[in-house]
């Protein structure tokens, strides 16, 4: 404060004295409150510092300032007339502890390492509690000038106890806090090498060095500045030196494997170690610290010994591996690379496993060694990799891959999707080996797994109507309730237009069954008018020729007389019910069964149940006992290709006898029924696919899909050149590509072929610059 000219009678003068007074008198119980806080401070002291206080900043100190010029009665600019004094005490209080911490620094250098800690810890406690007194006698000081300071916006202007703290920064804790740094992290590495320290030193450290965190700006804000840069980066290297030396050691002494749980079990340890004394600031860049030293720094190790654990199925240890390379970036990267075609080399060699057996396997061998693959490494993803997306992906791009392109698709690209359209046929079959309802479900969620990877889903979808057709055609499935299920969940993977034809094909049946019902009440009535009795007992399927993959017959027949009268009555009461529809009857799906009266030795006759054509040839022996097979080819209007495999399995059966025995269904073998047949069974069932038939059928469903595919092709071609009208040839393709992909992938060359018959059709025209043209 700029002296003034004043007597001793002076009021400015009396201040002076004042101060000098006053602050002896405070110096010694603010000195008593530093260092003897623990004996107590009496009310009468407490109020008589409290007042002194008061009084000496409430005192005015109106003095002229005519050395400087001012004229009577004008206040210094210094302290602006009458106004609440304050500074001197605050300058006397911050050179008072100055000089303190001086005093605590010279006694902290005796002390090392913990000794040091317990002097720093014990001085620390008893500074801020006497700082907190001090802040309380001071109340009025921080109250008015100090506020006063601060709201002005001066700098470096404290409450009494932020001054503490701030003197013990720049006094006391500058000087020793490498000493105090050192000493900690000596201790921290005692307990990294199992010793047992006394945490609770570290602790009190930390939180020193946070309280000491002050925004300049803003006194009554904290930050984390201190504590960041004193302790938290020394803290930060250290630990990092510490596991780059041990993880180098102990890698060089053990296994992989023990080293994961080494690695493990130290993140364990230093993630434990915030919760017990560090604080949680610091968690991020320890982590990333402790990743670097033990993880990143043996990646490439850790990565080498991926191959091993999956050959070996060490699931915990693999499991181990993730966590540990799901913490540094991209460490599963390559992780996810090498099981994808680990994946894909388990399958395929399944697979040859199976091929293995040529072309004699059953679906369901097929099928299974697809789901083992599958499910075995599935419930790996799940467990040793938490199920994580990315891992999900590439199990399922390496099951698309073996799924189709594995040995048994080398000749036949679209062998997967017929053969899992088969499996499905066995279990919705009806057969001895039917499995129970839940068991069934299950079968075709897994079937519904293997679905997921095929790539030509058309092709299971001609298969599996066509087998569908014949399961509702001959009533030979398991259970409505089983075939719905599938056809769901076909449409939920594939989409409505997927399964349309296949929920017609049952709203058919259904409506077969209902006018099967009208056809008997009909029927009934004419025989009673007419007093004819029932010949033949009859059921009619009508099927839309839109939604049957079902051809017409492809030989000529004339069906027996009985069967003939049959199916004029029925064409009968149709046409009253539907006038203008046309019936074409597909007699190579048509069965029946024929009871045996000719055996005599047979109490209970024998009955056949046989296909149509079988049949026919059959009733030809109620008027012969002989017949030439020319006779039958005569009578029957079949062709060799059909009578051949009908008379052979009822020659193999030994219902018929050729003569000669060995003779060839041909001209010149006859036949004569076998009246010594016998049999364990009183139904014996006659209607047997054979082979060849299979294989026909087989060519002919693949013809019927290439057509589909073509017409396909051509639809969506036409259909984006519509919406487009202008399009390059390049980005025509990939179009094409994008939109057919769900149902199969198609062959660039298929779709330039189907480009240019829509030239020559004039849909689109080719223009320049490789450009197509939609014309309208």
């Amino acid at each position: 404060m700029a002296p003034t000219a004043s007597t001793a009678s002076n009021p400015a003068m009396r201040a002076r004295d004042d101060l000098d007074s006053t602050w002896t008198y405070l110096e010694k119980n603010v000195d008593n409150v530093m260092n003897k806080l623990q004996e107590g401070l009496d009310m009468k002291t407490y109020m008589g510092v409290y007042t002194a206080v008061h009084n000496f900043c409430t005192s005015q100190k109106a003095a002229t300032n005519q050395s400087q010029g001012g004229s009577p009665g004008t206040l210094s600019p210094a302290h602006r007339g009458a106004h609440l004094l304050g500074e001197e005490l605050y300058t006397l209080l911050g050179k008072y502890l100055t000089g303190h911490l001086r005093d605590v620094l010279a006694a902290s250098e005796s002390h090392t390492d913990e000794a040091l800690l317990a002097f720093y810890i014990r001085e620390w406690k008893r500074y801020t509690d006497a700082a907190k007194y001090n802040n309380h006698l001071f109340r009025y000081l921080n109250r008015h000038w100090v506020k006063r300071e601060i709201d002005e916006g001066k700098k470096n202007v404290y409450d009494v106890y932020t001054l503490h703290l701030v003197k013990w920064k720049d006094d006391f804790f500058k000087a020793v806090e490498g000493k105090v740094m050192d000493a900690v992290l000596r201790l921290v590495e005692k307990q990294r090498n199992g010793e047992t320290i006394d945490q609770m030193q570290i602790k009190a450290i930390v939180d020193s060095f946070v309280s000491l965190g002050l925004d300049e700006h803003d006194s009554s804000k904290s930050t984390l500045d201190v504590y960041r840069l004193y302790f938290e980066r020394p803290f930060i290297l250290a630990t990092k030196e510490y596991y780059i030396n041990e993880s180098r050691r102990f890698v060089a002494e053990n296994s992989v494997v023990e080293y994961m749980k080494k690695a493990e079990a130290r993140l364990e340890e230093e993630k434990e170690r915030v919760g017990l004394y560090l604080h949680p600031d610091i968690m991020k860049k320890l982590m990333e610290t402790c990743n670097e030293a033990l993880i990143s720094a043996h990646s490439v190790l850790l990565r080498d010994e991926f191959q091993v654990l999956l050959d070996n199925e060490r699931t915990e240890d693999l499991a181990r591996m993730y966590k540990l390379l799901s913490r540094i970036k991209d460490g599963l990267d390559p992780l996810r690379t090498r099981f994808e075609s680990h994946v894909r080399k388990a399958g395929i060699a399944a697979v040859e496993k199976v091929a293995a057996q040529g072309d004699s396997f059953e679906p369901k061998v097929y099928v299974d060694a697809l789901l083992e693959i599958h499910g075995k490494y599935q419930q790996l993803v799940n467990v040793a990799f938490t199920g994580e997306s990315e891992f999900v992906r590439s199990l399922d791009n390496a099951c698309q891959e073996f799924v189709n392109h594995n040995q048994v698709c080398k000749t036949n690209s679209t062998r997967s999707p017929e053969l899992l359209a088969k499996y499905a046929d066995q279990l919705l079959k009806k057969g001895a080996k039917a499995a129970d309802e839940s068991e069934l479900e299950e079968l075709l969620v897994q079937i519904m797994v293997v679905f997921k990877y095929i790539e030509d889903k058309d092709v299971f979808q001609k298969f599996y109507s066509r087998m569908l057709a014949k399961r509702l055609v001959h009533t030979s499935s398991v259970s409505d309730d089983a075939e719905t299920s599938m056809i769901s969940k076909l449409k939920e993977a594939c989409g409505y237009e997927y399964t349309n034809k296949l929920q017609r094909m049952f709203q058919d049946v259904q409506i077969s069954k209902d006018l099967n019902t009208a056809y008997k009440d009909w029927h009934d009535k004419i025989l009673e008018d007419s007093d004819e009795k029932r010949t033949v007992d009859s059921t009619f399927q009508i099927l839309g020729t839109g939604f049957w993959p079902l051809n017409a017959p492809n030989t000529p027949f004339a069906p027996p007389a009985e069967v003939s009268k049959a199916i004029e009555s029925f064409t009968r009461f149709y046409d009253q019910k539907h006038n203008g529809r046309k019936l074409t009857w597909l007699w190579q799906l048509c069965k029946g069964e024929i009871r045996a009266n000719y055996i005599k030795s047979q109490k209970v006759p024998y009955t056949f149940q046989v296909s149509t054509y079988q049949m026919a040839i059959l009733l030809l022996f109620n008027d012969s006992d002989k017949m030439d097979y020319s006779e039958i080819k005569e009578l029957t209007k079949l062709t060799d290709e059909t009578i051949e495999p009908a008379i052979g399995i009822l020659c193999k059966a030994r219902v018929l006898i050729s003569s000669p025995e060995d003779g060839k269904p041909a001209p010149g073998t006859s036949y004569s029924l076998n009246y010594n047949f016998k049999n364990k069974k009183v139904k014996i069932n006659l209607n047997i696919t054979v082979k060849s038939e299979q294989k026909v059928e087989s060519e002919d469903t693949h013809k019927t899909i290439e057509e589909d595919r073509k017409l396909l092709l051509q639809a969506v071609i036409v259909r984006i050149m519509k919406g487009r009208k202008k399009l390059k040839h390049v980005h025509l393709v990939e179009e094409v590509i994008n939109q057919v992909r769900n149902r199969f992938p198609p062959k660039i060359s298929d779709i330039k072929k189907n480009i240019d018959a829509l030239m020559e059709k004039d849909y689109i025209e080719r223009l320049d610059n490789d450009e197509l043209a939609y014309i309208a």
